[in-house]
């Protein structure tokens, strides 16, 4: 870990510094809401970092990812709800459901040699298929919702994750700063070699002797099983589950926006990319609702029509533009 710090260029070193420090000060300073705001950010960089590495790293198109998130909420709820056991066990219990779910999809797209956009609607129809049982099982709350306590004692506890939003936004920050730290060790390992020969040509790194299926089930495990972390975190923050949101390709699409916006397979570009869409997102809300614009879509509208124009500007995404500007010049990290 020292020598991949020695290693980072001198202002890559400076940012993830600074950035630590200000987000690990924040809350001295941000009223509630803007704690509130800040933990979004911190989810969506986590996740954006989980579903980077399948698709930044390893260049597998996934449109599916809420597959493991809901596996990963719905574990660890319904442990929760029925057996008592909170989340901090109930993570393990979430994280092999999900590779699990990951593996088969893999392994049926890769093993028979669904690639590219047929991979994609292979990991969509895995989602929708898993809605549609979970709106069909009572076990956990059918279509109705399944709802986590908010009040009594056990739900109060810390390791319950009942200790209020300072508690949450601390294990964001853990979960993001983990997640980034993790990304740069897996970037630099022989691992993320192969991923990235796999990546730019799958036939040459066959050639070379790579398993090329077995570089791709490695990044599918990894990122489900972080995604299913961020299930976890969803379903003790919100507590509330309900089928048709939390597995819709609408959740999909919301986990990959920040790696998109902030760079595909960079380490920055998650965090980027949800520093900047979170925030956007609260001020067209706050927008909208002053204008008196509450047709059904206008916040969408707007959102789309923005993250258009940034994509159009910076189609490699905004963080290789900024490390430019920065003289951050090592790959973009």
């Amino acid at each position: 870990m020292s020598a991949l710090w020695r290693d980072a260029p001198p202002h890559g070193r400076a940012l993830a510094a600074l950035l630590l420090g200000a987000f690990l000060a924040a809350p001295l300073f941000a009223d509630r809401y803007l704690l509130s705001v800040l933990i979004l950010v911190l989810y969506f960089a986590y996740v954006g970092q989980a579903w980077n590495l399948l698709m930044g790293f390893a260049g597998q198109l996934s449109l599916g990812h809420a597959l493991y998130l809901g596996l990963g909420a719905y574990v660890a709820a319904a442990l929760w709800i029925h057996f008592g056991i909170g989340p901090w066990l109930g993570v393990f219990a979430a994280i092999p459901v999900a590779a699990l779910g990951g593996a088969l999809v893999g392994w049926l797209g890769w093993r028979f040699s669904i690639e590219g956009v047929y991979f994609a609607l292979l990991t969509i129809a895995f989602a929708e298929f898993t809605r549609i049982g979970f709106d069909h099982w009572p076990f956990t709350g059918a279509s109705a919702g399944f709802f986590l306590p908010v009040r009594g004692e056990a739900a109060a506890k810390w390791w319950n994750l009942g200790g209020g939003p300072l508690l949450f936004y601390y294990v964001a920050l853990a979960l993001a700063a983990g997640a980034a730290v993790l990304m740069a060790v897996l970037r630099r390992s022989a691992l993320g070699y192969r991923w990235l020969a796999v990546r730019e040509d799958a036939e040459a790194a066959r050639a070379l002797g790579i398993n090329v299926l077995r570089a791709r089930m490695a990044a599918m495990l990894i990122s489900s099983s972080m995604t299913a972390v961020a299930g976890v975190f969803y379903a003790f923050y919100y507590r509330n589950l309900f089928p048709a949101q939390v597995f819709d390709i609408g959740r999909s699409i919301e986990l990959i926006l920040a790696p998109i916006i902030g760079g595909l397979g960079t380490i920055f570009g998650p965090i980027v990319g949800a520093l900047i869409l979170t925030p956007l997102g609260e001020v067209l809300i706050a927008a909208t609702e002053r204008l008196g614009l509450n047709a059904p879509g206008t916040k969408a509208l707007f959102y789309g029509v923005i993250l258009m124009v940034i994509i159009w500007l910076r189609p490699n995404g905004v963080w290789p533009w900024l490390a430019g500007v920065l003289r951050i010049r090592n790959k973009g990290r």
